[in-house]
């Protein structure tokens, strides 16, 4: 008989003890803080995922459970050139070995080079999938060529007649100072 796990509430001992697999293609409105950070709402896009549990032999020799996520999903960010939408794949290929407790976890952290999870009946997928394609986000989405020319001055004109109408301070600073007596007289 094979076990059914679902990514809401997944079992994590019995889901890598199993070494099962998990996939799915969820659309991008599912996962409301992704949709917090994006241009428009990418209601067609879609997350595509896959989980897969494994044992391995831990420092102990007991079983440690493993997760290896795969994700990918191209969405729509503002591009910091041009402030326009601009398509973003974001890709997650990492694996997380799973503890016993919060405790456990930070005092191994530091450590190791892999993510540290506490172990659960209940873990919720979704939410690790939605963590990590947000930690994925670029800090400055471009376009690789904007769509629309890029204005590279940082006034208007009412601005710039603004600055020259301005006396220069340097100018005023000039006539503070002493002259010298002419040569000669």
């Amino acid at each position: 008989m094979k076990r059914e796990f679902a990514p809401e509430r997944l079992n994590v001992p019995a889901f890598t003890a199993a070494a099962a697999t998990l996939d799915g293609a969820d659309p991008v409105p599912g996962f409301a803080r992704l949709v917090a950070e994006l241009a428009t709402p990418a209601t067609d896009a879609v997350v595509r995922w896959e989980a897969t549990g494994e044992e391995r032999p831990g420092a102990d020799g007991k079983a440690t459970p493993w997760l290896h996520l795969d994700v990918e999903t191209t969405v729509p960010l503002v591009c910091q050139r041009c402030l326009s939408p601009v398509d973003t794949e974001l890709f997650v290929d990492r694996w997380f070995r799973f503890v016993a407790d919060e405790a456990t976890a930070e005092a191994e952290d530091e450590e190791s080079d892999e993510d540290l999870l506490v172990v659960s009946r209940d873990f919720d997928l979704r939410g690790l999938i939605e963590d990590e394609l947000l930690m994925e986000i670029p800090v400055m989405p471009v376009h690789d060529v904007c769509p629309t020319p890029v204005r590279l001055s940082s006034s208007d004109d009412d601005f710039q007649a603004a600055e020259e109408a301005k006396p220069n301070p340097f100018a005023v600073l000039g006539a503070l100072r002493p002259r010298k007596p002419e040569e000669g007289k």
